[in-house]
């Protein structure tokens, strides 16, 4: 992976503001709309349904989106840990 991937919905209420941060911070990234494609979504849950990371957040019945995951594996859930 050489840029990061934002999996997002644009029926996501989170996913605007977390967008507009990025935009302010100019980081490029791959947008992957989860609700787009049912090949996005299975890309986005083989993701989800593997990372430790997500666990809380199911079990809060949360999707976890927006994420963002860098190039170097890593995830970031919330614009102010960008």
């Amino acid at each position: 992976m050489n840029q990061p991937v934002l999996f997002f919905s644009d029926l996501c209420p989170d996913t605007a503001p977390f967008v507009a941060a990025l935009t302010a911070r100019g980081i490029e990234y791959e947008a992957v709309n989860i609700t787009a494609s049912m090949k996005n979504l299975k890309r986005f849950l083989a993701l989800r349904d593997n990372r430790a990371e997500f666990d809380v957040r199911k079990a809060q019945g949360a999707i976890g989106i927006p994420v963002l995951q860098l190039p170097d594996d890593s995830l970031v859930f919330a614009a102010e840990d960008l």
